[in-house]
């Protein structure tokens, strides 16, 4: 039983770091209802330590919280694969006040969180420290009980990875709010000419209900397509009362659904030559966390 000056320091350390920890969890699961409970386990494990026998909190608690997450995503990997339909992460409305610059917006983007799936735990969890947080290779491989030969071996293969996997798209913010502001034109009037003048021909759409609301259960492809299945799904009578509007999910300006003041859902969307190249819909209702 620790007294309570010694718990008061405890929550202050663990405070003091929180928004580094739950980037940190979030980045390595595409989670926020995941990242949440890494948090709360963490916590759980610091208020019972021995604080005399930590050097360092900050460093200590990211060892936890990084560990706690890659055996949550282990365990995560076979979910997936019995997963309904396509998996996406589940979004995150972020202000810009609340993102430390354009890097660290754009390493939570949905399309990056995407890519990042097709690394492992280990490689997710080095790339997020090396690339997104800036640890040194020696400070990661003490992190993970690695050495550091094979953490510098490890970043390398997935920085490859990443970028093999990940196109450069626009990232210009006034751009996007102003395709944003077209597509929510086009929606609110079922203009379905000016929605496919905002669609790339090869646009592919995803939709994620994970079986628990309607969603096309496999990637659109093509302009006409995808195109019409949008508008065909806003006009359902059970959509009637849907709002849409503007919103920074994941660090890019995208679109959140709502009903009654509730959200159902979040588009996300990467830009290529002023037009729109790749659609991601979460509508599961499991995943909307980070929307509230």
């Amino acid at each position: 039983m620790i007294d309570t000056p010694v718990a008061d320091d405890a929550l202050d350390d663990f405070t003091a770091h929180r928004r580094l920890l739950f980037g940190t969890a979030y980045r390595m699961l595409g989670s926020v209802a995941d990242a949440e409970d890494v948090l709360q386990d963490a916590w759980l494990k610091w208020s019972q330590t021995h604080r005399g026998s930590v050097v360092n909190a900050r460093a200590y608690l990211v060892r936890t919280v990084t560990n706690l997450s890659l055996n949550r995503l282990t365990s995560a990997r076979a979910t997936r694969e019995s997963y309904v339909g396509p998996w996406l992460p589940e979004p995150l409305l972020t202000a810009p006040d609340l993102m430390e610059g354009a890097e660290l917006a754009d390493s939570v983007s949905t399309a990056l969180l995407v890519v990042m799936e097709s690394l492992s735990p280990v490689e997710r969890a080095v790339f997020v420290l090396r690339e997104v947080f800036g640890y040194t290779h020696a400070e990661i491989a003490g992190i993970l009980d690695r050495s550091e030969a094979t953490v510098r071996q490890t970043a390398h293969r997935a920085r490859e990875q990443v970028e093999a996997r990940r196109p450069r798209f626009d990232t210009d913010q006034e751009q996007r709010r102003a395709v944003t502001e077209r597509f929510l034109a086009a929606c609110t009037g079922g203009d379905l000419n000016a929605m496919m003048e905002l669609l790339a021909p090869d646009v592919t759409a995803w939709s994620d209900g994970g079986g628990k609301v309607t969603a096309a259960r496999r990637p659109l492809h093509g302009t006409d397509p995808v195109a019409r299945w949008m508008l065909g799904v806003l006009a359902k009578p059970e959509l009637l009362g849907m709002a849409w509007e503007s919103a920074i999910v994941n660090g890019e300006q995208g679109v959140l659904f709502t009903m009654g003041g509730h959200p159902v859902g979040a588009l996300t969307y990467d830009l290529n030559g002023g037009r729109i190249q790749n659609l991601r819909f979460q509508v599961n209702p499991d995943k909307l966390t980070g929307l509230r």
